[in-house]
């Protein structure tokens, strides 16, 4: 008889709990949910009013029409390459016979205590004239940002050697498979603008289904993010955050960004250096675009590679990339800017309690779960949902199949009809490496507050077979 009263009651404080959740979650996932839907009207809206104005009147500008820069410089491109033995050979090779007869220069930053690395780069670098393999002065690894002003000393110094200034400068990762038009098209963007992103394309994951979900849930969300939201953020007048990759910089406006040229624009202890670059850009007054153009072949103009293939590597590259943004960035950058920029900045800064809102949404079901499994042995008074709480878990059923209907949309577009029919189901992947990373994004931000430092937390590479990879 003892037992029965204290099951009830357990229940009973499980049904409260379950209730207190449920409207967390709802509440939370209904605010999402609108924001996601207007920059869906947003974009649509543009599109529809670019057709109907502009494209009914003007051929969409591709690679082979686009005109040559009027005034034509020399572009540096920064490759930091830590462990990527692996990769940065075939990368290197690859982008001087994409690129051809163009002007530029590689840098690659290089550790001493990676002679993997050392020993690819320099095999490439023997009969290079247009390659320049940089070597730390420290061991590694640092932070991507300490690399990268490692070659803006070695571009520098390059500079005043030969009495001229780079026009440019461009951030490529090891393991990126560079478009033959982008130095041209850089060339010419950067007439107008002083940082110019090109969409990123993750290649599909390769091997058993397991790992071919996780890759591919990367290209589900760039097929959104670079089909869509960069395009609403320029439209609205708002920043254009630097993907890290395929973006180039006006080189007098990233020398704006330090507070001692001579020594670097990025900040050494940021995990995020490419994001915080882009959202400074905006707030210095200079002028950013995210350029989406096909080429010859009728292909977008884009850098591909290949994702985090496992649970692993996914969480600790998103653990970076939400300590740069969503924690470290709310301290360094606040909410300059009008109420775009305002609104950006906010949809940026929502991972972490976006990944407690899907925790709360997934402990609801496995809540309601044990509580009907108890129903069955233990008689409880359920507790009846409010005419308010059923509407709102209505409208985000709705939200729910609006979000899968765009996420189909974006994704079969830029991949087919096999891959956009697969991402739905491939949320659920991202959703748990996204509350994971923001666990780990939690705690390392924590620690480092407490004064251990940050490091360059990388995953492994791989590089395509050009040849069999699409």
């Amino acid at each position: 008889m003892g037992v029965k009263p204290l099951g009830a009651g357990t229940a009973a404080l499980l049904v409260a709990v379950h209730h207190e959740i449920l409207l967390f979650a709802a509440v939370g996932l209904a605010i999402g949910g609108l924001n996601d839907l207007l920059i869906d009207i947003f974009y649509f809206g543009r599109k529809a009013w670019r057709d109907i104005v502009i494209y009914a009147r003007h051929q969409r500008m591709t690679g082979p029409e686009l005109p040559h820069s009027r005034r034509p410089g020399k572009i540096a491109v920064f490759v930091p390459a830590w462990q990527e033995s692996n990769v940065i050979a075939a990368m290197l090779n690859h982008a001087r016979d994409s690129w051809g007869e163009a002007r530029y220069r590689i840098f690659v930053g290089v550790y001493p205590n990676d002679d993997a690395t050392i020993d690819a780069v320099a095999n490439v670098a023997c009969d290079a004239t247009w390659l320049t393999l940089c070597i730390n002065d420290r061991a590694g690894p640092t932070t991507k940002a300490d690399c990268l002003n490692l070659l803006w000393r070695a571009m520098r110094a390059e500079e005043e050697q030969g009495d001229f200034r780079y026009k440019a400068i461009i951030l490529h990762d090891a393991e990126d498979v560079v478009h033959a038009d982008e130095i041209r098209l850089f060339d010419f963007m950067i007439d107008r603008f002083d940082l110019v992103q090109l969409p990123v394309l993750p290649l599909r994951g390769r091997g058993g289904w397991w790992r071919r979900a996780i890759a591919d849930h990367y290209g589900d969300e760039f097929a959104e993010s670079h089909g869509k939201l960069l395009s609403v953020r320029e439209a609205l007048g708002a920043s254009v955050p630097s993907a890290g990759v395929a973006c180039a910089f006006e080189r007098d406006m990233l020398a704006a960004l330090a507070s001692d040229e001579a020594t670097g624009p990025f900040d050494p202890g940021l995990l995020t250096e490419d994001y915080e670059a882009g959202l400074r850009i905006r707030d210095m007054g200079g002028r950013s675009a995210f350029v989406r153009m096909r080429d010859a072949y009728g292909n977008i103009i884009a850098t591909r590679e290949f994702f985090p293939d496992s649970i692993d590597a996914a969480v600790r590259q998103k653990a970076r990339w939400t300590i740069g943004i969503a924690l470290a960035g709310w301290d360094r950058l606040g909410w300059r800017g009008g109420p775009a920029e305002f609104w950006m900045r906010l949809r940026d800064r929502r991972a972490v309690l976006a990944a407690l809102v899907l925790f709360a949404a997934y402990l609801t079901l496995v809540l309601w779960a044990t509580l009907a499994l108890l129903a069955l042995v233990i008689p409880f008074p359920a507790r009846p949902l409010s005419p308010a709480l059923t509407g709102l878990l209505w409208f985000n059923l709705f939200l729910m199949l609006w979000r899968m209907a765009m996420r189909f949309l974006f994704v079969a577009r830029a991949y087919g009809l096999r891959a956009g029919l697969g991402a739905v189901p491939r949320t659920l992947i991202a959703n748990y490496i996204g509350i994971l990373a923001a666990r780990r994004a939690i705690f390392l931000y924590l620690r480092s507050l407490a004064g251990q430092p940050l490091r360059w937390d990388k995953t492994q590479h791989r590089f395509p077979d050009l040849k069999t990879d699409p």
